[in-house]
């Protein structure tokens, strides 16, 4: 994570990777694997359980999603959109972060949400030519990603098509 600008022109950046409790459960793959091999082998029950563990988590690890503002453009995860696109930014935490991310989600909006991080960041598209009405994200520090969005505004430029 990071709200430094840096060469490459990335304001924020944040991997939204598992929590520790998911990779411990993810782990715990392993000794699983190694008690149903062990009646077969016992070595082989070993080796098996250790590369499926380390394998599990390593996917889990890889597979996470991120979050960047950077050269004009909001990414999260394979999702982008164009920094001129985007209106107003409210950041959530708490039971305002269950809300946003439940009741209060309207249907159409577009949504990177990931259990075990609470924050959540909610950008207005103000795009009129696109059905989403704005992005939901979550995010453990949603008060710098709101403030890397605020922050690259004035950069915003008219939307290319």
């Amino acid at each position: 994570m990071s709200s430094i600008r840096t060469p490459s022109g990335v304001v924020f950046r944040e991997r939204l990777s598992p929590s520790l409790w998911a990779l411990v459960s993810a782990a715990l793959c392993g000794p699983m694997i190694a008690l149903v091999f062990t009646p077969i082998d016992k070595t082989l029950a070993l080796v098996l359980g250790a590369i499926v563990g380390v394998a599990v988590v390593v996917l889990l690890v890889a597979a996470s999603p991120t979050v960047e503002v950077s050269d004009g453009w909001l990414r999260a995860g394979r999702a982008r959109i164009e920094l001129s696109f985007l209106g107003e930014t409210q950041t959530f935490s708490g039971e305002d972060a269950r809300n946003a991310r439940g009741p209060g989600l309207h249907p159409r909006a577009w949504h990177l949400f990931r259990g075990g991080i609470d924050g959540v960041v909610v950008v207005a598209v103000k795009d009129p030519d696109d059905p989403v009405p704005f992005w939901a994200l979550s995010t453990r520090t949603p008060d710098r990603l709101a403030a890397a969005i605020r922050r690259a505004e004035p950069t915003r430029s008219t939307p290319r098509r």
